[in-house]
């Protein structure tokens, strides 16, 4: 019994160095998710903020309406507007930072129905297929159907190499941050070696020595991941308070599984590499242990 409480008496102080060391290595993993979720949603607004128009032909309002209409019920769509003359005119005097009023007398430019594609949907194969179902529908009401097919390849090869150097970014620090986790818990488990000898040494089943201690690393794992949460929503506080650009891409639902991964990676790890740190104790013959 007194060989017992010295041993657990060592071991609190290795469980809270094991609880910290977790927390800050699954602050970094939260860190680069959360930036990683960022630079994406960010991707996803410039991408929505891509003007689609479909320049009109006909000056009929039922026929404007049923267009308008149709691109409003597609899946893809996103803020369908109709601009008559005096809009598209605003539209183009504000792109262009200058009034046309100096020189023109009247307004060239043509009606159109306005809208925005969801992310998903803005790259070539996709806008183009909108573009042929709506012109094949509507051939004789709109004269041509555009967006700036230069900025949207633009945005999706930049999306690619970036997804690419962050997917690498992510495995190598998968692989550091599991490493580094289950050092630190196989050097908690150190002080414990003689404890797990001796329960198996007056007969306790592997079972019945591995149950308190896989219950323990749950615990500890879910505590450290707490923390790491705790500290990462207070820094993701402060960067939308000093830039409130990132408040306009805040997603919740992304931010939740992002807390209920570093959850899921603390606690999983921490068990796990307990587990198997006890299993390897109970292997061990005693001379070993020194």
């Amino acid at each position: 019994m007194a060989v017992k409480s010295k041993s657990l008496r060592r071991s609190k102080p290795n469980y809270i160095y094991s609880i910290v060391g977790v927390a800050l290595v699954l602050l970094i993993l939260g860190i680069m998710g959360w930036m990683f979720l960022n630079l994406a949603q960010a991707g996803n607004a410039f991408k929505e903020d891509i003007r689609i128009s479909a320049y009109l032909r006909t000056m009929n309002k039922d026929s404007i309406t049923q267009i308008q209409q149709y691109i409003s019920g597609q899946p893809y769509a996103k803020n369908v507007e109709y601009v008559n003359k005096e809009k598209a005119k605003e539209i183009w005097n504000k792109d262009n930072n200058e009034d046309w009023n100096k020189i023109l007398d009247v307004n060239p430019l043509p009606e159109s129905i306005d809208f925005y594609a969801k992310a998903a949907y803005v790259n070539k194969d996709s806008l183009d297929k909108i573009s042929n179902d709506i012109m094949r529908l509507y051939s004789n009401q709109i004269t041509d159907l555009q967006y700036p097919s230069g900025l949207v390849n633009n945005l999706n090869e930049r999306a690619s190499k970036l997804g690419v150097i962050f997917l690498v970014v992510t495995v190598v620090l998968c692989v550091i941050v599991i490493i580094s986790i289950d050092t630190t818990i196989r050097l908690a488990m150190f002080s414990n070696r003689f404890l797990i000898k001796t329960m198996q040494m007056v007969g306790a089943t592997r079972s019945f020595i591995a149950r308190p201690m896989d219950i323990r690393a749950i615990i500890n794992g879910l505590i450290s991941a707490v923390i790491a949460i705790i500290i990462l929503f207070s820094l993701m506080q402060w960067a939308e308070s000093q830039f409130p650009q990132l408040k306009a891409i805040h997603n919740t639902g992304l931010m939740i599984t992002l807390f209920g991964g570093l959850i899921i990676i603390g606690i999983s790890i921490s068990l796990f590499s307990t587990h198997r740190s006890v299993l390897k104790y109970l292997r061990m013959k005693l001379d070993d242990l020194y």
